[in-house]
């Protein structure tokens, strides 16, 4: 018997399995890539018996593969938070899913546990955005405040690591940075002596300076798009300066758009207003390649004659 573990490449994705595999160890296949790539089921070929954990991808966008590999007779448990559409029927799958707008995959995999390991579910909940679910938790569990903060700049950290358009834009690839984070029961420790998040800080410190040179293109009371150019700085920086500029104006909707390298089009990420956190996803899917979930969706490859298109359905959703 085989064990695959597939996990998004953001905080959420990392802090889920770091969850689960705290709760139980197994020596596993890891399937992972930067935020954007979550069509991993097309990536494994198990047997009969073989055993597939799924955390923090969109079933829906993984259909076809998951019924191939439930024909062959695998198992499969998935967590995710994402639109999923209709969810198979099948003794071989145990779904954990829950598209609520306001929490992520590491809650639903805190929950499954029973609360063992909070600390990490509130980084990947800080990490994904949801500062208002991850907040009065930490308060509750008697977390100080200087903890709280603590884990909340490391779940923005990996989550910046996770954006990319190939794994070498990041800093740390996303399965060697789960093998970095799982030696540690607890992300405070992780925080005081791991080089890896140092790493990430001053990556993180370097690529929000040159975020900060930028301006809207389009600005209302109610949206606002900015565009970024053809650089790694501007792709692994477009998530957590989308969930930045949220939090800073809670009432707007932000969309970022970063230029492909191979021209032609735009990498985009939309955020929808924290105080409404919903239509992102619905805006998204009226694209090819869009995706996501209701607060925070994107579009993998935007082409330059659909931007006046984008343009439009973007005002359409939330003015």
């Amino acid at each position: 018997m085989t064990d695959y573990d597939l996990f998004n490449g953001d905080a959420d994705g990392l802090c889920a399995l770091q969850q689960l595999r705290l709760a139980e160890p197994r020596d596993s296949h890891l399937v992972t890539g930067v935020k954007r790539d979550i069509t991993l089921l097309k990536r494994v070929t198990p047997a009969p018996g073989d055993r597939l954990t799924v955390l923090d991808i969109s079933l829906d966008s993984n259909r076809d593969d998951l019924l191939r590999v439930l024909e062959v007779g695998a198992q499969v448990r998935w967590f995710d938070h994402h639109y999923a559409g209709a969810i198979p029927s099948h003794p071989q799958l145990d779904a954990h899913i829950d598209p609520c707008p306001d929490q992520g995959t590491s809650l639903l995999v805190n929950t499954f546990l029973g609360g063992r390991f909070l600390p990490w579910a509130l980084v990947g909940t800080f990490g994904d955005n949801f500062d208002a679910r991850a907040e009065p938790l930490a308060k509750a569990a008697g977390l100080s405040a200087q903890d709280t903060q603590a884990l909340r700049e490391l779940g923005i950290l990996l989550n910046y690591n996770g954006y990319g358009a190939q794994v070498s834009d990041l800093h740390v690839a996303p399965d060697e940075l789960f093998r970095r984070l799982h030696p540690y029961t607890d992300p405070r420790e992780f925080i005081a002596t791991s080089d890896t998040f140092s790493q990430l800080r001053a990556g993180h410190a370097e690529d929000m300076a040159h975020a900060q040179a930028l301006t809207p293109s389009l600005e209302t009371p109610q949206l606002a798009l900015l565009h970024l150019p053809a650089a790694p700085w501007a792709r692994r920086v477009s998530g957590v300066l989308g969930n930045a500029l949220a939090q800073q104006a809670p009432e707007r909707a932000h969309a970022l758009l970063t230029e492909l390298a191979d021209g032609g089009g735009y990498l985009v990420s939309v955020r929808a207003p924290l105080a409404r956190p919903d239509g992102a996803d619905a805006l998204c899917r009226q694209f090819a390649t869009g995706g996501g979930r209701k607060a925070a969706a994107g579009i993998n490859r935007l082409p330059d004659s659909d931007y006046e298109a984008f343009v439009a359905a973007f005002r359409a959703a939330f003015t």
